[in-house]
């Protein structure tokens, strides 16, 4: 699909029977890999408090914190649509604190945002406020302690996890994430709606998917049922990095042709 691709294009790609490929990436140069390979769009996600933080979730995650890599990562896009993650504590208090987090985001470099859950009349506001939203279900990870871990959603509560969906689409996003749902679930919503899901261990029914830079290319030490490794470039990395080390330590780098 040639030229920038924004929320209404997004919209458009379920009637167009396009699937949407999302990828959660944190800084500049993943975006410049990112967007060359030429993924619809770019979730600059709260889940970097796990993935580059080091933190075990990701309430701690800050809105400074997101501004800083929304701003680094739309440096290194040019076509792909850049999502800002509404992180924990910016949008729960109020609907006012809702659009001025979302007003932060956009001014950082945002093309739309996203938050977790039901927040329909928060949602309704942003978009009012002419900012694109993307919407959330399933496991939402900011409710980790309420949920009493990373726990599929819908099992049991299938018609909750619906219900919720239709609300957001009702109150104006332009897609919603599925998380960690049941298939059969994520297919009966993608049914439903008339805007796109992006799956992420939804199933592959979903409209669009999304995964995490690292968990893709072999960057994080754990594997999720729900990703695929394309290629195990942490181990190439590493390997490279011993060598350079070596080198060092053994006199062979650098030589008269890195010197000046």
């Amino acid at each position: 699909m040639p030229g920038k691709v924004t929320a209404p294009v997004l919209r458009s790609m379920k009637a167009k029977g396009e699937k949407i490929a999302v990828i959660t990436a944190y800084d500049y140069s993943s975006a410049l890999l990112a967007d060359a390979a030429g993924v619809d769009a770019i979730l600059v996600g709260d889940s970097l408090g796990n993935v580059v933080l080091g933190y075990d979730t990701t309430v701690p995650v800050s809105l400074e914190d997101m501004e800083r890599h929304v701003a680094a990562v739309s440096r290194g896009t040019s076509r792909a649509h850049v999502i800002g993650d509404l992180p924990f504590g910016s949008y729960q208090e109020s609907v006012s604190q809702a659009v001025a987090s979302s007003v932060r985001l956009m001014k950082a470099g945002a093309q739309s945002v996203k938050l977790e859950g039901a927040y329909t009349e928060a949602v309704e506001a942003i978009v009012r406020a002419g900012i694109p939203v993307c919407g959330h279900v399933g496991f939402t990870p900011q409710s980790v302690h309420a949920f009493g871990g990373f726990r599929v959603q819908g099992r049991e509560n299938g018609d909750a996890v619906l219900d919720a969906a239709l609300a957001l689409e009702q109150a104006g996003v332009y897609a919603i994430v599925l998380e960690l749902i049941p298939a059969a679930l994520a297919e009966s919503i993608t049914a439903r709606l008339s805007i796109p899901t992006i799956g992420i261990g939804a199933g592959p029914v979903c409209d669009g998917q999304v995964q995490v830079f690292h968990d893709l290319l072999g960057l994080t030490s754990g594997h999720f049922k729900h990703a695929k490794r394309y290629v195990e470039a942490g181990s190439i990395l590493q390997e490279a990095i011993e060598r350079y080390s070596e080198e060092v330590k053994n006199g062979s780098f650098p030589t008269s042709e890195n010197s000046f």
